[in-house]
């Protein structure tokens, strides 16, 4: 098992790419923390993980509110003592240019995408220092590295996520703290969905992507695995690009 003995916390875990990591984190041996607003849904992956002979557990979380991180916090290190892995995953996307995006909107979108990462970071670099290492994955997307026509608030939180982590990742090496982005093309989730708009959009963007297809959240999941586990160790400071070709042209 590829992450026996860790413990993960995962934010944004209920739903897509966050539920496909406590998921696949699970059956390779991680006792898994789901962060979240929606136990609803969160309690869904919970029964899935059950089911697999995985350990994991529901903490409500508003990413964007600092005292919910350290409450957090402390209820994982009470219950299994350290954190080995941090997940940034948890955000929200709006559509609209600049001119169409509301101050409240990038306020909003800001607070989860990008203040959410800051906190979640700032949260648990002490509890890795503790033990001497740690990996935090923060999961920004291909909007992250390039721009478009829709998504104004989307893309500058994807690119603040991106230069937060390399920046978080040059200032904690020397404590064998490693930090990466992982930067997804188009995938279909909850998020996504709205994300891609309408059906002519939808169908621009599939024909932007290389391989013919948008990916799935369990294809995302593979490559957090890796830079969650030990295999990744020499690893900080990159970017993961998984957007089946769509960066590349």
């Amino acid at each position: 098992m590829r992450l026996k003995g860790k413990t993960a916390l995962v934010t944004g875990g209920s739903r897509g790419i966050g539920a496909a990591c406590s998921v696949l984190f699970a059956t390779q041996g991680a006792k898994v923390a789901i962060c979240d607003v929606l136990e609803k849904e969160a309690q869904k992956v919970i029964a899935t993980i059950d089911q697999l002979g995985g350990d994991a557990f529901y903490i409500e979380l508003d990413v964007s509110n600092e005292n919910h991180w350290k409450d957090a916090i402390d209820t994982i290190i009470n219950r299994y003592s350290t954190i080995d892995v941090l997940v940034n995953n948890a955000g929200i996307a709006a559509l609209g240019n600049v001119e169409e995006t509301t101050t409240q909107s990038w306020n909003e979108i800001m607070a989860v995408n990008a203040t959410g990462v800051f906190l979640g970071t700032r949260s648990v670099i002490p509890v890795m220092r503790d033990s001497g290492k740690g990996s935090i994955i923060n999961i920004s997307s291909t909007a992250g590295l390039v721009g478009s026509t829709l998504y104004t608030a989307y893309h500058a939180s994807k690119g603040a996520v991106r230069l937060l982590t390399k920046a978080t990742a040059i200032q904690y090496a020397k404590e064998n703290i490693r930090v990466n982005s992982v930067h997804p093309g188009p995938v279909i989730s909850e998020m996504s969905n709205h994300l891609l708009g309408p059906k002519g959009n939808r169908t621009k963007r599939l024909s932007q992507v290389p391989l013919g297809r948008f990916g799935n959240p369990e294809e995302i999941a593979q490559g957090v695995l890796y830079l969650a586990s030990d295999e990744s160790s020499f690893v900080t400071g990159s970017e993961l690009i998984i957007d089946g070709g769509f960066t590349a042209q």
